[in-house]
């Protein structure tokens, strides 16, 4: 898969001089530029209008769901990208869905290095992805935001190997109706650094397809020739069962 970078002038707001080589990827009216892919649902279906825009902010909703039966959700970006950093506010709204699975509480997140949604199964509920996790206060002690989730993928922390599926990081916990502000700098598969509020609070390297497949199959990627090393894929906001908006959703490329 080829990877894209998208100049300056393809922009979709304005952006001030000071914040020149910044992409606008939400351009606050609609959902141009990206793709809906809910697990159950054929790509490019917003079943149940799960992912609405409402007066400049991105928000993925239940309102219309009688139940959420495992529809495990996912907006992606139209292009692939592999060096860059991304931009975003997000908060939670409301409670998870009554029969989504407990952990889904306050959580929510942005999937990079994700496969590309056209090869996603139809009843596949996660991409083979990074995932820079969001998650809100509950009420029972220190929850970091800013966590690293890997379904289907393998990190290296200080040189080492890591397997586990949640790597913590150092930030606080925030109130659920709180804008936080993340930011996320890739450089291909050599280095990933996550920010909140403006204050690194993890970073990892050596990012690449886990060849036993963990959370997440890898077989089938694997047997049509991706390489192991992960160094570019689709951005994705995801939706599993608990209501989350994004603002302010901006990129940009790195040489």
């Amino acid at each position: 898969m080829k990877n894209l970078v998208i100049p300056v002038m393809l922009s979709f707001l304005p952006l001030a001089a000071e914040e020149e080589g910044w992409v606008e990827l939400f351009n606050g009216r609609d959902l141009s530029g990206w793709t809906p892919k809910i697990t159950g649902h054929a790509l490019g279906v917003n079943a149940h209008d799960t992912f609405q825009v409402e007066d400049g902010i991105l928000k993925a909703e239940y309102d219309r769901y009688e139940e959420f039966n495992n529809q495990f959700g996912h907006l992606y970006s139209e292009f692939s990208y592999s060096h860059f950093i991304l931009r975003l506010e997000y908060r939670f709204s409301g409670e998870k869905m009554k029969d989504a699975p407990g952990y889904v509480n306050l959580n929510s997140g942005v999937m990079f290095h994700s496969q590309p949604p056209q090869s996603m199964s139809i009843d596949q509920a996660f991409p083979v992805s990074l995932e820079f996790q969001f998650l809100a206060d509950e009420g029972n002690g220190p929850r970091a935001t800013g966590n690293v989730c890997t379904p289907g993928t393998d990190i290296h922390v200080d040189g080492k190997l890591v397997k586990d599926h949640i790597v913590t990081s150092s930030a606080p916990s925030f109130p659920a109706e709180e804008w936080v502000a993340i930011e996320l700098e890739v450089h291909g598969d050599e280095l990933v650094i996550h920010r909140v509020n403006g204050k690194e609070v993890l970073r990892y390297t050596g990012t690449r397809l886990d060849p036993e497949g963990g959370v997440v199959a890898t077989a089938p990627l694997i047997a049509k020739g991706q390489p192991l090393k992960l160094s570019h894929g689709h951005i994705a906001l995801q939706a599993e069962g608990q209501g989350v908006w994004f603002r302010k959703i901006r990129l940009k490329p790195l040489e």
